[in-house]
């Protein structure tokens, strides 16, 4: 069984990221607690509702009821990046060339190095904003579909139409698919590599819960999600991905559903966390399971592995936080 050193927060625990081999945490009141030689705290937000991880810059971008955006480095320190006062920033996205990208109400923006910002309306509410892996463009995800803009032209916007609620979005780590989750128990995706104008849809559906939670694999073969049983792992390494193909169910528990899911960082290994606090590790290749913590208060709301992936922080909603060592 790995070592579990154990971290207790106050009230619920929104994310767990790694910045390096630095774990940070950050809570629904505003605080960001990180383990360096020692529990340290940061002051972030009047409320924070969404905290990523920017993999272009190694830092945390986050959003609060504030109406702030802001970035923290793994030492602590924050850097507002924007603000938006009287409004609630709960969409954000770190993308490439120290991009960041932020939504409120109908509008999307990108803030880009040199400060300057620029705005994309929508006909509906952006319920989620993702960086495309090349080139500067970002996918908005509404009522009824996705939209995609370039940001540094003004070349017209693409409308990817699926009728219903698209409330995420997330591109495949080679561009080639988009997925959102959706208000259903169900993901759409868009496969964008065919010819100019011709994305084809992608069903993936059957979830007896909505999908909260996605993670790709290191090189994009798999794409992980929550809102089952056990996580579905849909197969994306053939020309057309998923299409046609039944995924894979790792971690499989009778009814305690999984609510978080994370791949290795460098081999096809899925963390799973469960409703009840329990975490599993999974191996693509033949399925074997390792017991990485027993259940414990609250559901699991965040996984985060460091870069090494030998360590992996976890939060739940109780506060009941930790690092797992899985090297021990």
């Amino acid at each position: 069984m790995p070592t579990v050193a154990p971290l207790d927060l106050e009230g619920h625990v929104v994310a767990t990221h790694f910045l390096g081999e630095i774990p940070l945490f950050a809570t629904a009141a505003g605080t960001i607690h990180r383990l360096d030689g020692g529990e340290k705290v940061t002051e972030a937000h009047e409320g924070l509702l969404t905290c990523i991880r920017d993999a272009y810059s190694a830092t945390l971008l986050t959003g609060g009821e504030d109406g702030k955006v802001l970035r923290i480095a793994h030492d602590g320190s924050v850097t507002q990046l924007a603000e938006a006062p009287r409004k609630w920033i709960n969409v954000v996205a770190g993308g490439p060339q120290g991009a960041v990208a932020y939504a409120h109400g109908r509008t999307s923006f990108v803030r880009l190095s040199d400060g300057s910002t620029r705005e994309f309306s929508e006909e509906r509410t952006v319920e989620g904003v993702a960086f495309a892996p090349k080139g500067l463009r970002i996918a908005v995800a509404r009522y009824n579909g996705v939209t995609l803009h370039w940001v540094g032209t003004n070349g017209a916007p693409v409308d990817l139409d699926w009728k219903g609620a698209h409330t995420g979005v997330t591109f495949s780590p080679d561009g080639r698919f988009l997925v959102t989750t959706m208000q259903e128990n169900a993901l759409h995706g868009w496969k964008l590599d065919g010819k100019p104008g011709e994305a084809r849809h992608m069903r993936m559906t059957g979830y007896p819960a909505k999908v909260k939670s996605l993670s790709w694999s290191v090189k994009g073969k798999w794409l992980a999600s929550s809102g089952a049983p056990a996580a579905i792992v849909w197969p994306f390494s053939s020309k057309d991905g998923p299409m046609g193909k039944a995924p894979l169910e790792l971690g499989t528990r009778a009814n305690i559903m999984v609510t978080q899911v994370a791949f290795h960082p460098a081999e096809e290994v899925l963390a799973i966390g469960f409703v009840d606090g329990m975490i599993l590790g999974v191996r693509i290749a033949d399925g074997k399971e390792a017991l990485l913590r027993r259940p414990g208060k609250g559901a699991i709301t965040g996984m985060s592995w460091s870069a090494t992936g030998k360590l992996l922080a976890f939060s739940s909603e109780a506060g009941d936080c930790g690092v797992i060592d899985i090297s021990a």
